[in-house]
């Protein structure tokens, strides 16, 4: 056992604080990484103040991980000490069902193992990324090419895979029309992902504040949602909607923009129930689907992908000491992205 410094909730709704936390000794297939780097993520927020429900504490949060692996286990044969790594959502999964053998490991049957806020095989919790050290079985380990500053794929670990993997399950590229609902910390991240995969793409924000910074993205567009003209101006126009706020929506209206076969797939969850007029997807076959982040396969492609079109999260770097401060921004959307934490401050 390893202990190491982290910051962390001690109960529901708290403020966190520097705490230690124990890492368990590196097993044969295991790979110690000193975390460099930590994204804030709008979930992280959701857990640590239970909106999705009963969470475990005290709670390290932190599933935008990037490091440098300082020790490897016997058996490990991907990485060495010195590589660049990366550790987004799950830290395990059962690995026989047939999700897991097909790569896609975040939908296993039997549930993946959460970086944090999770229950291990050991029957321990999971701490996350805001600490200086974490131990992670190589199998759940990925590599940051050098394309990439590490401060900058942290978030790519969350929110470019989050959008990355629903962009191309539904075959975003030339052709195709794009809208991304939000210009947030997801949202901008899928922007930059749609335009690079070739698709023209749209951005559906509230108000017309951030136009600037989504044109700089790549967006080819730009509408306020606040525009009731926006959804007469837009009906039956877009292939795919990738929805990346985590609060209810006229889901009525936004299906309208649809063309045939289009599909709306949300990758925010709201903490309260939504609802749904199925005469709004009957009409043109529209689909409302969802994603969640993507298998380990795919997370490498994602960052083999962003670090070949130079793509990196738009970052705001801060100290731990700042964490707090940084939640009621987001909360706010008062970031230009993504915050990401200096680990080397906890």
């Amino acid at each position: 056992m390893t202990t190491v410094a982290a910051y962390a909730a001690p109960a529901a709704k708290a403020p966190l604080e520097r705490t230690t936390i124990e890492r368990r000794a590196v097993g044969e297939f295991d790979v110690l990484i000193d975390v460099k780097f930590a994204g804030i993520c709008h979930s992280d927020i959701h857990q640590v103040r239970e909106g999705w429900g009963r969470a475990n504490f005290p709670m390290v949060p932190g599933h935008e991980i990037a490091g440098v692996v300082s020790e490897v286990g016997p058996g490990v044969t991907r990485y060495a000490v010195g590589d660049r790594v990366g550790v987004g959502c799950m830290v395990d999964s059962c690995r026989v069902c047939d999700n897991c053998k097909a790569g896609l490991q975040q939908y296993c049957t039997n549930g993946a193992t959460m970086t944090y806020n999770g229950i291990g095989k050991d029957g321990e919790p999971t701490y996350g990324g805001y600490s200086q050290k974490i131990v992670v079985d190589e199998n759940y380990v990925v590599r940051v090419p050098d394309g990439l500053a590490l401060d900058e794929a942290a978030p790519l670990l969350c929110a470019g895979i989050t959008t990355y993997s629903p962009l191309n399950h539904w075959n975003a590229g030339p052709g195709k029309k794009v809208a991304v609902v939000g210009l947030g910390g997801l949202g901008h991240v899928g922007v930059k992902i749609a335009h690079a995969l070739g698709a023209e793409v749209t951005v559906l924000s509230q108000s017309l504040r951030k136009k600037d910074d989504g044109l700089k993205l790549g967006a080819d567009h730009y509408y306020a949602t606040g525009d009731p003209q926006t959804f007469e101006d837009l009906k039956g126009t877009f292939d795919i909607i990738l929805n990346t706020v985590s609060a209810p929506l006229d889901f009525t209206a936004y299906l309208s923009l649809l063309r045939t076969d289009g599909a709306m797939v949300n990758v925010g969850i709201p903490e309260e129930p939504v609802n749904i007029l199925l005469s709004s997807v009957f009409g043109n076959r529209r689909t409302l689907s969802s994603s969640s982040i993507g298998g380990i396969p795919e997370t490498q492609e994602m960052l083999d992908f962003c670090a070949e079109h130079g793509l990196g999260a738009e970052i705001e770097l801060i100290s731990a000491d700042q964490i707090n401060e940084a939640y009621e921004r987001v909360l706010a959307s008062d970031v230009r992205y993504r915050f990401v934490i200096d680990t080397a401050t906890i």
